[in-house]
């Protein structure tokens, strides 16, 4: 059974930075896909950034992208999701997903998802 659980979340002033972790078991992640999506009170769930387990690869959604960054610890089965420059408009609960095979920025694609953590931006 796959299991993802964020930490890492908290308030921050506007400027700040965050690092959310997933830290991921159950099964061998090669073949994944880990991604980052986040969701604000009354929107959709949004597309934040992926990679791919085995290789690394990097993908963003155009609103984070130069501020985020994605990358894995591979000895410690854990993703992690470095926010820089925040904004309020990045208050959301952030949640940690997996998906096997080829990489997607489509939030119904991931079968496997966390609890998600709370991120706030003081303006």
């Amino acid at each position: 059974q796959v299991q993802l659980v964020e930490s890492g979340g908290g308030l921050v002033q506007a400027g700040g930075s965050l690092r959310l972790s997933c830290a991921a078991s159950g099964r061998t992640f090669s073949s994944f896909t880990m991604g980052w999506f986040r969701q604000a009170p009354g929107k959709e769930r949004a597309f934040v950034a992926h990679i791919t387990w085995s290789y690394g690869s990097t993908y963003y959604a155009d609103s984070v992208k130069g501020r985020f960054t994605i990358c894995r610890d591979i000895t410690k089965n854990t993703v992690y999701l470095q926010m820089n420059s925040l904004k309020p408009e990045d208050t959301a609960v952030y949640y940690c997903a997996t998906k096997i095979g080829v990489a997607s920025d489509r939030h119904y694609d991931y079968r496997y998802w966390g609890q998600g953590t709370q991120v706030t931006v003081s303006s």
